[in-house]
């Protein structure tokens, strides 16, 4: 499914990045693969397109995956990496934050949703 193979790409770019030390685009794409997988769960459960939004929690109540209080966290906290990434008067203060230990505790993360999310779809 093209959604899967953009996700497993995403993911894979964000390791890449991580590699090159790009901390805060690192989690950008990290947040990418995660849309991708949840459109491709959308899109598999409710047989159309999936909703152009970026909103990780809002993309997997729609496609009626139910969640942990833990997963909703992670679905936000996620989120929030394609906004701080993405717009100028955030993106220096999130680009601080983004240390290398910050960063992989933040790619481990989403490697865990990107597994359980995988699971699901199969």
């Amino acid at each position: 499914m093209f959604w899967v193979e953009e996700a497993t790409e995403a993911k894979e770019v964000a390791q890449h990045l991580f590699e090159k030390r790009d901390y805060s685009y690192a989690l950008f794409f990290g947040h990418l693969a995660i849309e991708k997988l949840l459109k491709a769960l959308y899109i598999s459960r409710k047989a159309e397109q999936a909703p152009y939004i970026h909103n990780l929690l809002r993309l997997a109540e729609s496609a009626g995956i139910s969640l942990t209080d833990a997963q909703r966290d992670d679905l936000i906290r996620i989120t929030a990496f394609h906004l701080e990434s993405r717009y100028p008067d955030e993106k220096q203060s999130f680009r601080s934050k983004c240390t290398p230990a910050f960063t992989q505790a933040e790619l481990n993360r989403i490697s865990e949703v990107f597994v359980w999310l995988m699971s699901i779809l199969r």
